[in-house]
């Protein structure tokens, strides 16, 4: 392709469908426009995610009502914002998403925005001192994983996967995977600058 011989809006449009980072442009919390990226993030052809309203790819109503009024309320103060949260791949899986996002509009956050998302695959929220093979394991239990089937992912025993289990129940103070999912989808946004 030769950059040269293109129009600058087409070159501009190529440049956002081929980018590298997942990218979505939303109007009052609907998805105008999505990159060819998204697909790979969540599973979602851009086509199907178009004129949707952005809690499709969110876990819960309370995730996306918190998230909504923080995002709003951020993005009076200032046109930038970014946290890390779960978020939902088509399949239903639950991932962890780093999120940067700016408003085109500040009278009005969310009448035009565009936002970065970036699978964090090696991290999962620090709401506890977890380990890396804890924070695994907290990974499949929030997607409803067996201790067997975490630990074939894993490559280690159902019974090192329990004692995982236990670990991250004792460090979150929980006692049911459920607990465990609600304890982090209702988490404070990570600071960043840590």
């Amino acid at each position: 392709m030769d950059a040269s011989a293109l129009p600058e809006t087409e070159l501009l449009l190529t440049g956002f469908l081929h980018a590298p980072a997942a990218i979505l442009v939303l109007s009052n919390r609907h998805i105008v426009a999505a990159n060819e990226e998204i697909e790979r993030t969540f599973g979602w052809p851009r086509e199907d995610l178009e004129g949707q309203s952005i809690r499709i790819l969110y876990p819960s109503n309370v995730d996306f009502e918190k998230v909504g009024t923080r995002w709003q309320r951020w993005l009076k103060a200032q046109d930038t914002y970014e946290d890390e949260r779960f978020m939902q791949r088509r399949n239903g899986e639950i991932i962890w998403v780093r999120v940067r996002g700016r408003t085109l509009t500040p009278e009005e956050p969310f009448k035009l925005t565009v936002w970065t998302l970036e699978h964090l695959k090696d991290r999962a929220p620090v709401t506890a001192a977890l380990t890396a093979k804890e924070r695994e394991v907290a990974r499949g239990m929030v997607n409803g994983y067996t201790s067997k089937e975490i630990g074939l992912a894993m490559g280690i025993s159902p019974r090192t996967v329990e004692v995982h289990r236990r670990s991250v129940k004792r460090k979150l103070g929980v006692h049911k995977p459920a607990e465990l999912a609600a304890k982090l989808l209702s988490s404070r946004p990570l600071d960043l600058h840590e």
